[in-house]
């Protein structure tokens, strides 16, 4: 019996949307904050900082909306059940402190769901730029380069980021959607399709819980409780096989995973966007995968690419297989997700 078997021959989903047609569409994604929004927002950061917290202990009784917060009710539902993705564009973070503009970020975040850690120093606010670490370094994580990353899934329900400075060229956000690539596979290779469901090693680069593997053993993809759920990093699949124990790839699971890149890289299934600064891009991981081009960075240190970035478990969402304690450690409903060792302590670094 192939696991294909209990699973639909096609998935009907708002999430299994094709590219070209999102990128005609930018309604279906894209939201301009209107002035009264914009407003409400700095009230809500002002009234925050004024509490004299913390920023990673922000919450939204804290940060109270009451202009936005109905939209982000309904951003939180287009995450869970709709496209899995939406651009929030109109903030001016030119003429905005990153402190202001991270508050406002992190508020955002909290009615959408609870932050998580993002690495093993518990940033629960990730910082996206070059920071010149080397590629090739089984440690690195690609998003620390300015090379291209890879259609991925990050450690969380959904990701947020917000742009503070664009790239001199390149750097451009792409999106693809999981749920297609499946269908795609499923109508043309179904044989190897099958083998992406089985326990692929993929490197957790130096982030280890105590007592676990250096590797997680999570599926490429999952279908549980009627949903497909996936989780991918080529980069880490592939730097795992060093690993004495991770499951070894055959030349068939190769194949898979090259056609799995092969699609998500079609110019018709994915579509990709330049973000503005200020622009908050949300997207749900367990239904898409997200990249970002190469780019080339401006001379001037204090022009350079930088995006913030939070990860975020969402309240209401779909119940996850249990394989993903390995990287989640819970997979709790609304309190799970994010890398967390013995050392992890959560806070958010505004540089």
């Amino acid at each position: 019996m192939s696991v294909l078997d209990a699973i639909p021959d096609r998935i009907e989903s708002p999430s299994a949307w094709i590219g070209a047609e999102m990128a005609a569409n930018p309604d279906r994604w894209l939201v301009d904050l209107t002035p009264d929004v914009l407003v409400d927002l700095h009230q809500a950061a002002t009234h925050f900082l004024s509490l004299g917290k913390a920023i990673g202990e922000i919450t939204a009784a804290d940060f109270p909306l009451p202009v936005f917060a109905s939209h982000l009710a309904k951003l939180r539902t287009q995450l869970i059940h709709g496209t899995g993705v939406e651009v929030l564009r109109g903030l001016d973070v030119i003429n905005t402190s990153r402190e202001m503009a991270a508050t406002i970020f992190c508020g955002i975040g909290a009615h959408l769901g609870s932050a998580r850690s993002q690495n093993a120093a518990g940033h629960i606010l990730g910082h996206v730029r070059d920071t010149g670490a080397d590629a090739a370094d089984t440690n690195t994580r690609i998003y620390q380069t300015s090379q291209r990353q890879t259609f991925h899934t990050d450690s969380a329900d959904a990701v947020g980021l917000i742009c503070l400075q664009d790239a001199q060229e390149g750097g451009l956000s792409l999106l693809v959607s999981a749920v297609s690539i499946y269908n795609r596979m499923r109508a043309q290779r179904p044989d190897l399709l099958a083998l992406l469901f089985d326990p692929i090693a993929t490197d957790r680069r130096g982030e280890v819980p105590e007592g676990a593997k250096p590797y997680m053993e999570i599926p490429p993809l999952s279908w549980h409780d009627g949903k497909l759920t996936v989780f991918y990093q080529r980069q880490y699949i592939d730097s795992a096989q060093r690993f004495e124990g991770a499951l070894k790839l055959t030349p068939a699971h190769v194949e898979a995973l090259d056609m799995f890149d092969a699609l998500a890289n079609d110019p018709e299934l994915h579509f990709g966007m330049r973000l503005q600064p200020g622009d908050m891009q949300f997207v749900y991981n367990h239904s898409q995968l997200h990249d970002r081009t190469g780019f080339v960075d401006w001379p001037d240190p204090d022009k350079r690419r930088h995006l913030l970035r939070l990860w975020l478990s969402l309240p209401g969402d779909r119940v996850l297989p249990g394989s993903f304690k390995q990287r989640y450690g819970s997979i709790e409903i609304g309190n799970r997700g994010g890398i967390v060792t013995a050392q992890t302590k959560l806070h958010a670094p505004l540089d």
